[in-house]
């Protein structure tokens, strides 16, 4: 048996048993992936794949452990790689981060220029997505760290940890009649036209719960996955936005004299958690376990390492407790 069966046969799992798409993502043959799984299957005498003539119809049982301890290799060699490399280039690489924009756009700078000032042969590669695209990521080994949301802690496969909490704040233009209003409520909001994130980004999902729990509806006249897009039209008065509090820091157009004000609305939303993601067993370079450390005073490398060698998501800590929220921001 040899590493090639191995990744041919996982890869054949996570492509949903078709051999096509799998040939395709590991840029080979499509005999030559079924001629490696079947002589692996001879080896170790056991089928892991139910056929149905050449096509694979379903993993079996002992299939569901053979992959248990495929990916239990297949990280390890990973590691291996991820270790070979640190001792090789010391200070050298690339990190490279899945993220959503909110985070890269506000959140990822200033953490992201001071690494490269302790590691100036280190470069950055940011990848952007949704939250689920931001753990799978992660999960495949395309980025080292995801940053997102509360809904990194809904999968197994990774190791949460805790950054910061964040609230929403509406944002509005000065000659807006609730931007006299110190406290908004949710039936001034529900009476306004609104301009807020698509349902699967930055705790939209809350919005939308803490209205119907209300029994109210909002009217969302346009969604974004962008906070500069929802400035963008709140400033030219198509409606009231709701974004991440972040987004709001030394901008121009909220300083004095600016276009827009901004009123802060966590008491009818509530908090959210960002959190920092890690494949679970994963080896980390110092210049990866230097950087959570510039996201968060809340981190230190032994607290990464630590809930790495361990077992669940850690949510214990100063700020650390859940939320009901499953969207990234």
């Amino acid at each position: 048996m040899n590493l090639h069966q191995f990744r041919f046969v996982w890869e054949a799992a996570r492509r949903n048993l078709n051999l096509t798409e799998t040939a395709k993502a590991l840029h080979t043959s499509q005999p030559g992936i079924s001629k490696a799984i079947l002589e692996l299957e001879e080896e170790l005498g056991v089928d892991i794949f139910v056929r149905h003539g050449k096509r694979l119809k379903r993993i079996t049982e002992p299939g569901d452990k053979v992959l248990q301890a495929i990916d239990v290799i297949l990280r390890e060699v990973s590691n291996l790689k991820r270790i070979g490399a640190e001792y090789a280039l010391q200070d050298a690489g690339t990190l490279s981060i899945a993220t959503t924009h909110t985070q890269a756009r506000y959140a990822l700078p200033e953490p992201v220029a001071a690494l490269r000032k302790r590691f100036p042969k280190v470069s950055i590669s940011l990848h952007q997505g949704t939250p689920e695209q931001v753990a799978r990521m992660v999960l495949d080994d395309v980025a080292d760290v995801g940053l997102a949301t509360e809904s990194l802690a809904n999968y197994d496969e990774l190791v949460t940890l805790p950054l910061y909490e964040w609230q929403h704040v509406a944002l509005m233009r000065h000659d807006h009649p609730l931007a006299e209003v110190p406290r908004l409520t949710l039936e001034q909001l529900a009476a306004e036209p609104l301009i807020s994130y698509q349902p699967s980004f930055a705790g939209r999902s809350r919005i939308d719960k803490a209205f119907a729990q209300r029994n109210l509806t909002p009217h969302v006249v346009l969604e974004a996955i962008d906070a500069d897009i929802i400035k963008t039209y709140t400033k030219l008065g198509l409606g009231i936005g709701l974004v991440a509090d972040m987004v709001v820091k030394d901008d121009p157009l909220f300083a004095q004299g600016g276009e827009l004000t901004w009123r802060p609305v966590g008491h009818l939303f509530g908090s959210n958690v960002a959190r920092i993601a890690f494949k679970r067993g994963s080896y980390l370079r110092q210049f990866v376990l230097t950087f959570t450390e510039l996201l968060s005073e809340r981190l230190t490398k032994q607290l990464i390492l630590q809930a790495l060698q361990g077992a669940g998501n850690s949510t214990t800590g100063p700020g650390a407790q859940t939320t009901d929220s499953d969207q990234g921001l």
